[in-house]
């Protein structure tokens, strides 16, 4: 599963302790994830549970409450009366089983979503188009994710695609700094030549990994969609077989209002999988949930806290069973 940062190694024995390194390293573990989603689970799930548990059927009463506690939780009102009308004229299900009910459809949501799996192939160039409104922490991310892969012996480059806001480069290089990684940026410049360019750096250099950084300024939705396209269609033109991930950047405090952004994104690129921000601490971490039902989108990485380390690759079970734990 965790195949994407294995180091080259001369043989099998060798391979499959990197292997296990790498899973240790980019993955989360079942106590920290808990941690992490505490108050999301104290939302969505114990006050759903608590409310129904002890009724002895399902009346009107007790799943309207239901689906207004799984609305509040920032589940969405299509998902949360999807799951309460499923309770509606049968009797197999009892308040008392709502918990491995709900534990069952959440697991279901999030497979029916697609691999949570991280694209990346060996010995080839791989790009990851990185979108997402300014402010969700994006910059960060990309910085995290560049340490990642250079923790494992990958030759990595960014691209600073948000060419006019000054700061968005400036942060941009000092995370390039911090995780040793290459950076290409021009001020004011266009941002799909400063793609272009990296694109034709990380060719005759022998890169592994370009991410692309791009600009999140919701004011001029056609502005921004133009941009975003014409950065897609220079990455299509130049390197169409590198382009693994087009990742939207979520914050996990915006809740339903993730879905709106994600909206307005897939609108301009051909969005593969989302990537999910300040998880720790916030109760609306539904919006896995909610992007996965309603966008069709996997979750592929999360971010847990402020350390370079704190960026972790999403897994399903794992988090479905902090969340119910």
């Amino acid at each position: 599963m965790f195949n994407f940062f294995n180091k080259k190694e001369e043989n099998k024995e060798t391979e499959n302790k990197t292997q296990e390194q790498s899973k240790s390293f980019f993955s989360i573990g079942l106590g920290a994830l808990k941690q992490a989603v505490s108050k999301t689970s104290e939302t969505l799930v114990n006050s759903v549970v608590d409310t129904v548990k002890e009724e002895a059927e399902f009346s009107e009463f007790v799943l309207d409450d239901m689906e207004d506690l799984l609305i509040r939780a920032d589940l969405g009102v299509n998902y949360a009366t999807e799951l309460v009308d499923k309770l509606r004229n049968q009797d197999k299900i009892k308040p008392s089983d709502v918990k491995n009910y709900l534990k069952s459809e959440f697991l279901k949501t999030l497979a029916d979503a697609g691999t949570s799996e991280l694209n990346y192939k060996e010995n080839e160039l791989n790009i990851y188009f990185i979108t997402g409104v300014n402010g969700v922490g994006k910059t960060t991310l990309i910085g995290k994710l560049a340490y990642q892969f250079k923790e494992e012996g990958k030759k990595v480059l960014i691209a600073a695609g948000d060419t006019f806001r000054a700061a968005a480069e400036e942060q941009l290089d000092i995370w390039s700094k911090r995780a040793q990684a290459e950076i290409v940026r021009r001020d004011k410049a266009d941002p799909a030549s400063v793609v272009y360019e990296a694109i034709e750096k990380a060719k005759q250099e022998n890169f592994d990994v370009i991410l692309v950084d791009t600009a999140g300024r919701l004011q001029n939705k056609f502005n921004l969609m133009e941009e975003l396209s014409k950065i897609k269609n220079v990455i299509d033109k130049k390197a169409p077989e590198s382009l693994r991930e087009c990742m939207l950047v979520l914050d996990a405090n915006t809740g339903q209002n993730g879905l709106q952004q994600a909206k307005v994104f897939l609108e301009a690129v051909n969005l593969t999988s989302v990537a999910l921000t300040k998880l720790d601490g916030s109760a609306k971490g539904a919006i896995v949930l909610a992007v996965a039902k309603e966008l069709k989108l996997p979750i592929k990485l999360i971010g847990v806290g402020e350390k370079m380390q704190d960026l972790k690759l999403f897994e399903p079970e794992t988090f479905i069973n902090a969340l119910f734990e």
